[in-house]
């Protein structure tokens, strides 16, 4: 079993940055991938970012350029760092993980952005 805690969020004037954490407990060698979604108001949760094992990263166009998602020595560990933070990317972010032999996947509860003057 995979625990995942979220931290980082908060409030933020556009163009600002933030940089989220996430941290895995529990069987966390089991580990594959990591990434972070986003669920704003009204919609449904997207994908944002999403690095390997191995450390290929992939991320949504309206996110390339300015976030940047890396892991820990460990791999136990996920970041995201934000820069030119804009209105739209408020939302809740949610740290995502999945495992070998789990065909579902572990979810933090999310920390909530917001981005706002």
């Amino acid at each position: 079993q995979v625990q995942l805690v979220e931290s980082g969020g908060g409030l933020v004037q556009p163009g600002g940055s933030l940089r989220l954490s996430c941290a895995a407990s529990g069987s966390i060698l089991s580990i594959k991938n990591m990434g972070w979604y986003r669920q704003a108001l009204g919609k449904q949760r997207e994908l944002v970012a999403t690095i390997t094992s191995g450390g290929s990263t992939n991320y949504a166009d309206s996110v390339k350029g300015r976030f940047t998602i890396s892991r820990g020595n460990a791999k136990n560990t996920v970041y995201l760092q934000m820069n030119s933070l804009k209105p739209e990317d408020t939302a809740v972010y949610y740290c995502n993980a999945n495992a070998v032999g789990v065909w579902y996947d572990y979810w933090g509860q999310g920390t909530q952005v917001t981005v706002s003057s």
